[in-house]
């Protein structure tokens, strides 16, 4: 009775299930161990895959098994942290924190889940092999950047919840949070690619260009032409390929911002941006010459408390006008204000745009026609900046060919796919 009893209780585990789980669990393990083995830690290569298993094997048995194995990892993280600070007068505690969550990877791996430890220990060797950057960076960051990102989670996490979400007019044309989703979506996009501009705007100012394009291109292309004008004579044909940088990142950034609110109209906008975007990066490595590195940008921080209102009334704007623009005028309405607001600000103008296609005020096809003629207008709005710091008539002449040449291109291609997109509607 004792062994059918016994046979009763026990369990079989699938092999091929199981063995899926344990190779998950032991190549999280093993992913930061080899980190920690090349970074000459105490614990490594055998020790963070045994961990890794040890929880997958208590997942396997039971909730209990599982407090049980993490108290004695606790325990063992105790230890060695007592040892090491009698030894060498201090615990690594980075270590024993990537431990413990190795010992969670484990358990989940343990219980069926794969996309969650494999990303989570990629994450995780991630941070711990960019110690010298990120100390590097911790070292360089100033007051203006730590309260632009206290900033950023203020708008994103305190305020956006509390907004109402639904339209507080009577004409449905503010909706506050969905209004403030595309500040928080914007503003994150330009504080992101302001920290990669303070990363590699040693490396050249080609580099300069593409991520102070993202932030703000007329505002980096200002700062960029003052930069080149002063860097003495020859610089004009450097001058177009900076340009042509910034306006390519001001087309992709677009367009990621229009496909994410409407995927249809990103799709139908994508050709044509496309279409430029290769024709301005083509024009500006024919244009490259060797360059020293840049100083950095003196965009500021996009996170900034005025900076945030100014471009969130102007989004406001934009949008009220596009709106009373497409009842009183059409198609025809929200377009001209496309055109106008590209020459403010081509990211509020898309926006705009893309929030209208989401709501079904505007057709897939006239959200597209809007992001590519307000790129079209911000891409026009820095030949008098160019200018300005150049007064060079054969310099704009060249940027106004190209410049116009490339808006040609970009015209053309989009009316194919406005006319196109009857005929594959259900594709588009």
């Amino acid at each position: 009775m004792g062994s059918d009893a016994f046979s009763q209780n026990f369990v079989a585990f699938p092999f091929f299930e199981v063995g899926q789980r344990i190779l998950v669990a032991v190549g999280c393990g093993l992913l930061v161990g080899l980190e920690r083995e090349w970074s000459h830690k105490e614990l490594g290569s055998r020790t963070f895959p045994i961990v890794s298993l040890l929880g997958a094997l208590t997942a396997l048995v039971s909730a209990g098994f599982v407090v049980a194995g993490f108290a004695g990892i606790v325990a063992l993280i105790v230890v060695l942290g007592v040892r090491n600070i009698m030894l060498r007068g201090g615990a690594e505690t980075t270590t024993a924190a990537a431990l413990m969550v190795t010992y969670a990877l484990g358990v989940l791996a343990g219980e069926g889940h794969v996309f969650t430890p494999a990303a989570a220990v990629i994450l995780m060797t991630l941070m711990l092999s960019l110690k010298p950057q990120l100390s590097r960076f911790v070292l360089g960051v100033n007051a203006e950047e730590i309260r632009g990102a206290v900033l950023l989670a203020l708008i994103a996490f305190v305020i956006y919840p509390v907004l109402p979400n639904r339209f507080v007019d009577p004409w449905g044309l503010f909706n506050p949070r969905e209004d403030w989703l595309i500040i928080v979506l914007i503003s994150a996009i330009g504080f992101v690619n302001y920290v990669l501009l303070r990363f590699f705007s040693e490396r050249g100012i080609y580099y300069t260009a593409i991520f102070g394009g993202l932030i703000n291109s007329t505002a980096a292309i200002a700062e960029l032409a003052t930069l080149l004008r002063d860097a003495g004579e020859n610089t004009e044909a450097q001058a177009v390929s900076v340009d042509l940088l910034t306006i390519v990142s001001m087309f992709a950034r677009n367009v990621i911002l229009l496909a994410i609110f409407s995927q249809p109209a990103g799709l139908m906008a994508l050709g044509p941006i496309l279409a430029m975007a290769c024709a301005a990066a083509i024009v500006a490595w024919r244009q490259r010459r060797v360059t020293t590195p840049a100083p950095a940008l003196r965009l500021g921080s996009p996170l900034e408390l005025k900076k945030v209102a100014s471009f969130g009334l102007l989004f406001v704007f934009i949008q009220t006008a596009g709106s009373l623009g497409q009842k009183l005028l059409g198609s025809s309405g929200i377009i001209v204000v496309s055109l106008v607001g590209g020459l403010a600000s081509s990211a509020s103008s898309t926006a705009a745009a893309a929030t209208l296609a989401a709501h079904g005020r505007i057709a897939p096809h006239e959200a597209a026609i809007c992001t590519v003629l307000t790129s079209i207008a911000s891409m026009m709005a820095n030949l008098p900046i160019v200018y300005r710091q150049f007064r060079n008539r054969q310099l704009i002449r060249r940027l106004v060919l190209v410049s116009g040449g490339i808006a040609l291109l970009g015209a053309a291609v989009l009316g194919c796919v406005v006319f196109l997109a009857p005929r594959f509607g259900s594709v588009l």
